[in-house]
């Protein structure tokens, strides 16, 4: 690939993507020329608009809904296939099971098939259907094409490309991702966590003074509450040989709690005083409901001013006024409910509650039991308490009696937090948790933009990886372990013990290929290969190789296995060979375990099964 023009940073969200980029040659050091690409989309059937958002949809319309040529774009003329943006999202909320919605969530559930047909999941059988690989391939591409219409002398596959993810994506998730970018046309693909890309924004967008609002020694806590997520990080802030050195020292879980819960919430609320008035809503109304309280949760919530908001919910019946029914949502209704349900004041020892589940349930996504944000991130906090223990100038920072991690300072990030109420709400739940540990309050970093922060610092590091401006370390944000079976005799109603083999420490910098020491495997050839897997976002210390006999609970949570065949190459089907692992951090942004064969240095790349999880 010839030096790219342009670096090019891309927010792959849940519910809108972006693209911003920074012109290489117009760049000098944390001076940047940057700029948010305006993408051609369908606001309504034969209108196109550049909009700076691509909402994350995708509207399957019936064949004889909508005339071909009213889905033309400026790359398609043909007008055919599902419809992505503005007008997926608006006709959906009329027609919700033609409407693709959440594919980013989709795409990490490892409960389902990510790469068959399963979306929309509840649509009646008729209606044709997407996987989830497929629904985040046609915004990347979506995004691609408009670049390319925009820019016909820079083509998108020579320019330097990084897209973001959840930092709480496991390995399976980031490979997926990868493989949607690649089947979108992405050529040199690099991944970028999602908080990350929000303070390399807030970085970039300081033109230097970020400097003067931080400090050796300061923890940054970064709040990103998106459509469908909320994630937290961790990053410290060093000083090397006089320079400020970023380096995020923490991850959260991946938790299904976002901007999507908050709407359906309102969604019941609504429908319950419907219900008051004698108007039952079914479940297709609801579903519908849903996103006339989306627009009305942004409206109240980021103006004051505004008392309520209208909702019109569509008519099975031919009998009401209009063929619809009308009600509202006021201000004091989505405060009390959004702010004491997803936000409410806990202690520091608050925790998630867990529910003993049913038996069966309907097939979808793995929503957090619990919504409350802030017991999530009292959670998380106080897992980290010793995240920055081993850090150079952290020793003694924090009382030896410390229940959780005190940040000193906090970036919010997501459009959750275009409300302010929403932001002020968690930093005075957090000062007020430091402050029942004689801690100074944290500060808030000011000057993020919601809607443009991932994008724009994705685009940013883009520019960071070609060696200038200012680069936050960290490497690998969890240790990854294989289960290794002990050999002994079978025993009855015993299962033999596992040891935990670490193949990934804890910050692996991205491209190194580490040879395990000392461990040998025998694998067959020509026949599946099963591995359990584990991560843990707490155990710093473990080297690669090191085996684990004991782990505390809390300690190392189970993924997805490891699944693979080797190919027999010469060899005969069912022979067993002598291999050891390699584990690579790549450059992209995805982990890598390699098995290489003793005898002659055969290479198999030991594939994350990102397949159904096989009942028990």
């Amino acid at each position: 690939m010839s030096d790219p023009k342009y670096a090019i940073g891309i927010d792959l969200g849940t519910t809108h993507s972006a693209l911003s980029y920074v012109d290489l040659a117009a760049s000098d050091g944390e001076k940047t020329a940057q700029t948010v690409l305006g993408i051609p989309q369908l606001t309504s059937p034969g209108t196109v608009e550049e909009l700076p958002l691509l909402p994350s949809f995708l509207y399957l319309p019936h064949p004889d809904e909508i005339a071909a040529g009213e889905l033309a774009l400026p790359w398609q003329a043909s007008g055919e296939g599902p419809v992505a943006g503005e007008m997926a999202r608006s006709r959906g909320a009329t027609t919700p099971i033609r409407l693709v919605s959440s594919a980013k969530s989709w795409l990490c559930h490892p409960g389902v098939d990510r790469r068959a047909a399963i979306l929309p999941n509840d649509a009646p059988e008729e209606i044709s259907r997407v996987s989830p690989l497929e629904a985040s391939t046609r915004y990347l591409a979506h995004l691609r094409q408009a670049w390319d219409a925009a820019h016909p002398d820079a083509p998108f596959a020579q320019q330097a490309v990084t897209v973001t993810i959840p930092a709480s994506f496991d390995p399976a998730a980031r490979e997926l991702t990868a493989d949607a970018a690649r089947a979108a046309g992405y050529e040199g693909l690099t991944l970028l966590e999602e908080p990350q890309a929000a303070l390399y924004s807030w970085i970039q967008g300081s033109e230097g003074q970020w400097r003067k609002a931080v400090k050796p020694g300061d923890i940054i806590l970064v709040v990103d509450v998106g459509g469908g997520t909320s994630d937290f990080s961790l990053i410290a802030i060093l000083e090397r040989d006089g320079v400020l050195e970023p380096h995020r020292v923490a991850v959260g879980d991946h938790i299904l709690l976002g901007g999507d819960n908050m709407d359906l919430a309102l969604a019941h609320l609504v429908a319950r005083k419907l219900a008051a008035n004698g108007t039952q809503l079914d479940a297709w109304q609801l579903r519908a409901l849903t996103y006339g309280c989306r627009a009305g949760k942004e409206a109240l919530l980021a103006d004051a001013a505004v008392a309520a908001w209208p909702i019109v919910v569509p008519s099975r019946g031919s009998k009401l006024i209009g063929g619809s029914i009308r009600t509202e949502l006021t201000r004091d209704e989505v405060v009390a409910f959004i702010v004491e349900g997803f936000f409410p004041k806990v202690e520091a020892s608050g925790r998630p509650a867990v529910r003993t589940r049913a038996g069966l349930t309907q097939l979808g996504l793995p929503y957090a039991q619990d919504a409350a944000v802030t017991k999530h991130l009292a959670a998380f906090l106080g897992r980290q308490v010793n995240a920055t223990e081993t850090l150079e100038g952290y020793a003694g920072r924090q009382p030896a009696d410390a229940t959780f991690l005190h940040p000193t300072a906090v970036l919010f990030n997501g459009g959750v937090f275009k409300s302010g109420l929403l932001a002020q709400r968690v930093m005075d739940t957090i000062n007020d948790w430091l402050y029942m540990e004689g801690a100074e309050p944290a500060r808030m970093l000011d000057g993020a933009d919601l809607d443009l922060a991932v994008a724009r610092g994705a685009a940013y590091y883009s520019y960071v990886r070609r060696g200038a401006g200012v680069r936050i370390r960290g490497g690998t944000a969890r240790s990854y372990y294989v289960a290794v079976e002990s050999s002994m005799p079978a025993i009855p109603g015993m299962e033999p013990p596992i040891q935990a083999l670490c193949v990934a420490p804890f910050g692996m910098e991205e491209g190194g290929e580490i040879e395990l020491p000392g461990q040998q495997f025998g694998l067959v050839v020509g026949e599946p290969v099963n591995f359990r897997f584990f991560e843990s976002s707490t155990r710093r210390q473990d080297a690669i190789g090191e085996l684990l006999d004991f782990w505390g609970p809390d300690e190392l949570t189970e993924l997805n296995e490891i699944q693979m065949t080797l190919s027999p190459e010469g060899r005969q089907a069912g022979d067993v060979v002598q291999v050891k692992l390699h584990a690579l951090a790549t450059e992209a942004g995805t982990l890598e375990l390699l098995a290489v064969a003793d005898d002659n240095g055969q290479r198999w790349k030991v594939e994350f099964d990102v397949r159904a999880t096989a009942a028990a």
